[in-house]
């Protein structure tokens, strides 16, 4: 096998095989304009391109360190492992934090995965997770009549309800739908108290994907107000659902259920084969959780839950990584408390 950087000239072939689309060429030119540092390796067998992976690594403030980031990488093997290694060693990194995008069954415990199971050979530490561990996913191959079937029937009458309150949803994949999103953001994390990112971070986003085809923006309307807008990936035969952002106004038309169904309905004509829904709470769900509104929502549409195997830090340096930790530690904290007082 042959193990080796991708040029830029190969990005085509390079999403081809890519696993997800924070795996895909444009992802790491957008993570670049963020100030990360990005690796992208290609493992070639007989000149062919087998595999890829792209990791991000972030500079450690004040220090002249870095840890990794390796999200919804490919099920990973020796080779790959030794290239996170590589990697680790010629950044100084502290760890890379693994999240690979693979699932296992509902009821297995993790130490029966063979994925994990390999994964224990190496300085690996069950990591803080970046990624929700559960999502919901829909089989986009049923027909719209099957997929009506499999919903809940108050999720059915709500999305009739938005289509007889007349509820328009259409594809803005423009500027304009993204600053549209930005505000009703705005007003979506003040009123849930919960964290997004800057306005920054998204405008680089729409700059680097938006000649992909990757990204697409759509909008609810009611009365010619914006109330829901969502962006939505559609990525190798898969769509998904990363961001979403709703108005306070005319909660009674039920919006965001037309636009999920509009979504889903979008995801089949461009030829996806299922639908990730990018996050979930797990099989027996707080009530108390801040998420859990948007679980029963995801799981109104018949999704299945699926788990992955988990985060993972793959070590490079373990008095430091304690150090790190700590630190990362005293800083949730102080955000949270942050949060209750302001």
């Amino acid at each position: 096998m042959l193990i080796r950087e991708i040029l830029p000239q190969e990005q085509v072939i390079f999403d081809r095989v890519a696993s997800h689309p924070l795996q895909s060429y444009k992802w790491g030119e957008f993570r670049k304009k963020t100030g990360v540092q990005v690796e992208r390796l290609g493992f070639f067998i007989g000149g062919t391109l087998d595999s890829v992976m792209q990791v991000t690594f972030h500079k450690v403030p004040f220090l002249n360190r870095y840890v990794g980031y390796y999200p919804k990488g490919l099920t990973p093997n020796e080779d790959h492992m030794a290239a996170l290694l590589q990697l680790a060693k010629k950044y100084n990194a502290i760890y890379i934090k693994l999240e690979p995008n693979v699932k296992k069954p509902l009821d297995q415990i993790n130490t029966d995965n063979e994925t994990v199971k390999f994964l224990q050979k190496y300085q690996l530490e069950e990591g803080r997770a970046l990624f929700t561990r559960y999502t919901f996913e829909l089989d986009l191959s049923l027909s719209e009549e099957e997929l009506l079937e499999k919903q809940s029937s108050k999720t059915r009458y709500n999305i009739k309800l938005a289509s007889k309150k007349g509820v328009q949803v259409v594809e803005d994949t423009s500027e304009q739908g993204l600053e549209e999103y930005l505000k009703i953001l705005a007003e979506t994390t003040k009123r849930q108290g919960f964290y997004a990112h800057t306005p920054d971070y998204f405008r680089q986003l729409w700059e680097s994907l938006k000649d992909s085809g990757i990204i697409h923006i759509f909008k609810a309307v009611y009365e010619k107000q914006t109330l829901v807008v969502w962006i939505v990936f559609v990525f190798n035969g898969v769509l998904y659902y990363p961001y979403g952002a709703s108005s306070s106004m005319y909660r009674e038309v039920m919006a965001s259920n037309s636009m999920m169904w509009e979504v889903i309905r979008f995801g089949k004509q461009q030829g996806c084969h299922s639908f990730d829904m990018w996050g979930s709470l797990g099989p027996n769900p707080d009530p108390k959780s801040p998420w859990n509104g948007f679980h029963r929502f995801k799981k109104g549409y018949g999704g299945e839950l699926v788990e992955f195997i988990g985060t993972y830090d793959l070590v490079n340096d373990y008095p430091m990584y304690k150090i790190y930790n700590l630190a990362e530690d005293l800083r949730w904290k102080f955000l949270r408390l942050k949060k209750k007082l302001f």
